[in-house]
């Protein structure tokens, strides 16, 4: 079979049993890239399964389906028969193909990303789209390698809670910035400083620039890579007004010893990255601290914010 376009992919549904072997094989046969994706996706049946760092479970959708991309001139019989061999499949397997044009994969992908409403007076704006209300706080914000684009439940909550929380002239820390959205969001929401700090150099870098694009002075928003939080005096003491992560159970409630010492008495917390059902067990690790409540829930994620005692 020819082809008139540069790639074609392939998609097949497969089990549990068999579905990273496929993928593995396809790769080893030729393919560009694989995707498996929960074939239920988008329906009543479609399986939710997270990961906490350091506890990877191994699991995956009981019925997934893997799309591989491959050259155009790839031979897709022989490539399939011998994935299934590699699988130990002993049926013939079904799949579907279909063209991959050549495209502006930029533009394409930037039409993925539309301005995201946050609030009455809060946006986020990726920097190729027209700002929706010149006169409201836009956070101007590009999808990157760094988590945190905005769109994610957590990250909602937590912009929600600072934009109704913050007065003005807090001192703020962003532990677990990502892309510094939630730093940013602080301080063009008036914070007269803000810090954020990531394990990961490349959440650090794509903070910055993220901050230079939103003309957040290097003298007002600095960001660090974790060490900082135990060699530089403004994360060892009792400093912050206002603690916001966004993380996940797990780390929150390893850190909260650190939390607490950066958050000075009197100050607030607001915790978020946490699966509702996970918020009691990351409220009790916080509660020699903090006074500790739900305060607000959104499709199965919930926000947990205190004030230091």
């Amino acid at each position: 079979m020819k082809f008139n376009v540069p790639w074609i992919s392939l998609t097949l549904k497969t089990d549990s049993a068999h579905a990273e072997a496929l993928s593995d094989a396809m790769l080893e046969l030729g393919a560009l890239s694989t995707d498996l994706h929960d074939a239920a996706a988008g329906t009543e049946q479609e399986q939710f399964l997270f990961d906490e760092p350091g506890q990877f479970s191994g699991e995956i959708w009981s019925m997934s389906e893997l799309t591989a991309l491959f050259d155009a001139n790839a031979d897709i019989i022989s490539i399939v028969n011998a994935a299934a061999q590699a699988a130990q499949l002993s049926r013939a397997l079904n799949y579907r193909l279909a063209e991959v044009k050549e495209q502006d994969w930029v533009r394409i992908t930037q039409s993925q990303f539309g301005p995201i409403q946050i609030s009455s007076r809060l946006w986020i704006v990726p920097s190729w789209h027209q700002i929706p209300d010149p006169a409201a706080v836009n956070l101007i914000l590009d999808p990157g390698l760094a988590f945190g684009t905005g769109s994610h439940p957590s990250t909602k909550l937590c912009l929600v809670w600072l934009d109704e929380n913050l007065q003005g002239g807090e001192d703020v820390l962003d532990y677990g910035c990502g892309s510094g959205i939630l730093a940013i969001a602080a301080s063009k929401l008036g914070a007269s400083h803000v810090v954020g700090i990531d394990i990961d150099p490349q959440a650090i870098a794509a903070s910055r620039q993220n901050a230079m694009l939103n003309q957040c002075d290097e003298s007002n928003a600095e960001f660090h890579t974790a060490d900082f939080a135990t060699q530089t005096t403004p994360v060892r003491g009792a400093w912050a007004d206002v603690v916001v992560a966004n993380i996940l159970a797990n780390p929150l409630i390893m850190l909260a010893p650190i939390l607490m010492r950066a958050t000075r008495q009197g100050g607030r917390i607001a915790l978020s990255g946490i699966l509702a059902e996970q918020a009691g067990e990351v409220k009790h690790a916080y509660r020699h601290w903090f006074k500790m409540h739900v305060a607000e829930e959104q499709e199965g994620w919930a926000l947990l914010t205190g004030t230091r005692r």
